[in-house]
């Protein structure tokens, strides 16, 4: 088999503005055994996919391909025995170093961190082998239920609605929202910015130490809180606790200084494979299919506006996120960004594609992502997996947010430029306060 160019998104995230790595941290109920890893990883379904067996390699030109070699589990292991400390963020504090630190070139871009004392297992996966959602699945065909040992976890999207009314006045305000959207996305990668605030970035803030904290919601608490409107989803239930979150955050650390009503624009990542969710492994394999391996996401822009915790009442920011995010849903935004993204990588080369990308990350606030896991109790191994989280490297912002959902809970990572944000603590409390006034809001309504 010989080299295999690498696709234009994969070649994006090599780049030294956009070098991303996803790391996938997995909590185990028992204690880890060395060699069952290794016997576990030699026989997974990730070593039979080529992306993970190859070297990436330049050819004379400087163009990147992928390069079959052989595989020694050892170089890709990380194996930490002793504690790393005797608080509870020791894991998290590990994270943070990782946010800032790359993967060597001189072998396939994966990393297996193991902390034996927490019995915390890390996946570090190069982005240039493929995104969130088609990680996310390879981990999970590795996994089986624990009520039932021999069963593979649910990934598809139970709850995935397919419309099949689409009315002339749908069709209006498609092209309507999609006009509107695709206008502020080039005015806000070109020339428009954030106004500063205590969460903003910049240039070369990607570089700057970090700090992590975990936030953790009750998945009943939030499908009590989105009942409460109409149609509602987790999503919007979740930007709305971002929304209250981070003004909740920013009443303390700007009392008096900033405007009511400031916008703050964060990014988000939106899965385009026509199937939602968490895909089928052998579909994504398959070199024809529609789902397709690799990195295959738009990105949106949502806003979200400041105002004072004590001015504010907190339905309003449910109510304000399901219309915001309803007419981000009707648009082709996130289409869009795809092909022009896609556009510029084939006609103008990475470096371009890279400074438009670096410099819309440099003009927006924050970064979101969210991920749904599986609803029911998984084992990997024959070791049960306590919690389930998903970060990424350090972007130009200060605030990074990706949440993923497990078994009836859904942990927000909180990645945060210390020198910036001192307190990422303080901020997912912030964030889990929202949701326990929300849902007391719904419930004093009842």
């Amino acid at each position: 088999m010989g080299d295999e160019p690498l696709t234009p998104a994969g070649r994006l995230f090599l780049q030294p503005e956009m070098n991303q790595i996803i790391h996938c941290v997995l909590g185990l109920k028992n204690p880890i055994d060395i060699d069952s890893v290794k016997s576990q990883i030699s026989d997974s379904v990730m070593l039979k996919h080529p992306r993970f067996t190859s070297l990436m390699v330049r050819d004379h030109r400087g163009v990147e391909h992928w390069r079959p070699t052989q595989i020694h589990i050892d170089n890709h292991l990380t194996v930490i025995h002793d504690p790393l400390s005797d608080h509870s963020s020791a894991i998290n504090d590990y994270l943070a170093d990782l946010c800032t630190a790359t993967i060597s070139m001189d072998k396939p871009l994966w990393e297996i961190h193991i902390l034996m004392a927490h019995k915390c297992v890390i996946f570090r996966i190069h982005h240039s082998l493929g995104d969130g959602i088609s990680l996310m699945s390879m981990l999970l065909a590795g996994c089986r239920k624990v009520q039932d040992p021999h069963a593979l976890p649910v990934i598809s999207n139970p709850h995935s609605v397919k419309r099949t009314n689409f009315s002339f006045k749908d069709l209006l305000l498609t092209i309507c929202f999609s006009c509107i959207y695709a206008i502020q996305f080039i005015v806000k990668c070109l020339w428009i910015r954030d106004c500063k605030s205590p969460i903003t970035g910049g240039a070369g803030v990607e570089l700057w130490p970090r700090k992590m904290a975990t936030a953790s919601f009750s998945l009943e608490d939030m499908k009590t809180v989105k009942a409460v409107v109409p149609n509602a989803t987790v999503n919007d239930v979740l930007f709305a606790i971002i929304s209250s979150g981070i003004s909740r955050y920013l009443d303390l650390r700007e009392p008096s200084g900033l405007r009511d009503g400031i916008q703050l624009t964060g990014l988000a990542m939106v899965n385009l494979r026509k199937q939602s969710g968490l895909q089928d492994l052998p579909n994504l394999m398959r070199s024809n299919s529609v789902a397709r391996w690799g990195n295959k996401f738009g990105v949106i822009l949502l806003p979200i506006y400041y105002h004072r915790s004590s001015n504010s009442d907190p339905l309003e920011y449910l109510k304000r996120a399901k219309k915001m995010i309803d007419r981000k849903k009707q648009s082709l935004e996130a289409h869009f960004s795809y092909r022009i993204g896609d556009l510029i990588m084939s006609t103008f080369g990475p470096k371009s594609a890279s400074f438009l990308n670096y410099r819309i990350i440099c003009n927006t606030s924050f970064t979101i992502s969210n991920v749904v896991g599986p609803q029911e109790e998984i084992m990997i191994g024959d070791n049960p997996i306590t919690f389930l989280r998903a970060n990424n490297s350090a972007l130009p912002h200060a605030l990074i947010l990706n949440m993923v959902s497990y078994a009836g809970r859904a942990d927000m990572q909180v990645q945060v430029a210390k020198d910036i944000i001192p307190d990422p603590e303080f901020l997912a409390k912030c964030f889990e306060d929202a949701l326990l006034e929300l849902k007391d809001r719904v419930t004093a309504k009842i």
